[in-house]
């Protein structure tokens, strides 16, 4: 992360969430991922002459459900605007969005910074509909208009987080609310969850905002923490080469793109302005008019939610803050957890299993535990048998690896048919190797005589070592203890 004492970094972020509706926001045509390019869509979606919008009541629904969320202002009276731009992937020429009357106001987005809880304003939330996509081959380009019409909220937020790392941690907070409220099944790689960010710099205690870039369309959070990276540091180049230029020819509003192959912001073209757009009120869409009523019985319906979710495993599981944020940030991983809790009495060894040695093991292999066909059950059965000594923990390390191979087996059934897995709790054998080993190493038994508890830890790994990590570590503690006091 770029740092400079002088410089303030100022972000503001446009999150994109395609909202998962059985149909698009202004037709019947399915909305739907994956299917045959050109197959789910309509006289709407493909801006045929004389065809209408129709509103889809669920997707006002699920705006108005992240707006209460959010404890954000829920705007009984919204209306619809077109925005003029020219593309072929915008089969109408315009697309159908809320400019000065959104649907939902305000709101406040809490996450986990550095194990610490942080707040952060959302400026607005509104409904529009999605573009198609262009296809580009060797010698052409195809536009695959399945995607024209699907619906998607924007959520805009304040220009309040001041680091690529609070960014990150607002993105993975409203993707987690995304999810438990099933607004979105937020599948970056599919682009339904898809970022914009906005950043300028100003000199600390320097009143108002410079000039801003925007990047566009960054599809996974470690993509955008560099592209931000890279961006701030080459607005702070730039101001500290031009010291004598005004400051907004140093920076000029502009749309970049992220190349991750160059590790650089791209220019993309320099920045349109709200009037470019031509917006005006859609005509052919009457305002959305709700009630108190039906905005209260959304808000009293909302499921728990991941800030009260990941509240809970803090008071009453144990959990470290900043654990219990990485897991309750993806709803399907919590809902995993739990399943796994019931099988095994230690909730903060079965959240470091799922967080960090599954997550590493699947870190490369484009999967992810959730989905790699191990069954919940397995993962609190491992834990439950370290609990018990009937494996050690490095033992258990070579578990989780055959368990990766074959995700339908049983850890107890693997551990059963490897003999280099069965534990060794012979205390009279134990003892033997740990006798070598204080042979061997008469200068970490004086420096743990001197207070270095490093040397004691030391002649443990050994004793493990010689063990292949069989030896119930236990044991190894006690004779160690018990031969040094003599």
């Amino acid at each position: 992360m770029a740092k400079n004492s002088e410089w303030e970094i100022i972000i503001g972020l446009e999150i994109h969430a395609e909202l998962n509706t059985k149909s698009k926001l202004f037709s019947v045509a399915p909305n739907h991922f994956g299917d045959e390019p050109n197959t789910n869509i309509s006289e709407v979606c493909t801006g045929m002459p004389g065809s209408l919008p129709v509103l889809n009541k669920e997707a006002v629904r699920k705006a108005v459900q992240f707006g209460c969320a959010i404890n954000a202002e829920i705007a009984k009276f919204s209306k619809f605007d077109r925005k003029s731009y020219f593309y072929p992937d915008s089969p109408r020429n315009f697309q159908i969005t809320q400019f000065d009357e959104p649907i939902v106001i305000g709101g406040t987005v809490i996450a986990e910074v550095d194990g610490e809880e942080k707040t952060f304003a959302v400026n607005r939330v509104h409904l529009e509909d999605d573009a198609g996509m262009l296809k580009h081959f060797s010698n052409f380009a195809g536009v695959d208009y399945n995607r024209a019409g699907v619906p998607l909220v924007e959520i805009v937020s304040e220009p309040c987080i001041r680091n690529t790392k609070e960014a990150v941690a607002y993105c993975m907070a409203v993707k987690a609310i995304l999810q438990y409220i099933d607004a979105s099944d937020c599948n970056m790689e599919e682009g339904s969850l898809r970022v914009d960010a906005n950043i300028s710099l100003r000199k600390k205690g320097e009143e108002g905002l410079r000039n801003k870039t925007e990047i566009k369309n960054m599809n996974s959070f470690s993509n955008m923490q560099l592209a931000l990276e890279a961006e701030i540091k080459r607005q702070m180049k730039a101001y500290q080469e031009h010291p004598d230029l005004p400051l907004e020819e140093i920076v000029q509003q502009a749309t970049y793109r992220w190349d991750p192959d160059r590790k650089e912001t791209v220019l993309m073209r320099h920045k349109e302005y709200a009037n470019d757009y031509r917006y005006f009120p859609e005509p052919d869409l009457v305002p959305i008019v709700l009630t108190d009523k039906y905005i209260e019985e959304i808000r009293e319906s909302l499921p728990e939610l991941p800030l009260q979710r990941e509240r809970r495993y803090v008071s009453e599981l144990g959990l470290a803050p900043d654990s219990s944020f990485v897991l309750t940030s993806d709803k399907p991983l919590a809902d995993y957890y739990e399943e796994a809790l019931s099988f095994c009495d230690n909730p903060r060894s079965l959240c470091n299993w799922l967080i960090v040695e599954f997550a590493g093991r699947f870190k490369d292999m484009n999967k992810t535990l959730v989905t790699s066909g191990i069954p919940a059950s397995h993962i609190g059965k491992l834990v439950s048998m370290i609990d018990k000594g009937t494996i050690t923990g490095r033992i258990a390390k070579s578990v989780a690896d055959d368990m990766i191979s074959h995700p339908d087996k049983d850890p107890e059934e693997i551990v059963k048919e490897n003999p280099d897995y069965q534990p060794m709790n012979d205390r009279s054998a134990i003892e033997t190797i740990v006798d070598q080993v204080l042979a061997e190493n008469p200068q970490s038994i004086e420096a743990y005589k001197a207070g270095k508890e490093k040397a004691f830890s030391f002649l443990v790994g050994q004793v493990m070592k010689l063990t292949r990590g069989k030896a119930s570590p236990q044991i190894v503690n006690e004779l160690i203890k018990e031969k040094l006091g003599k």
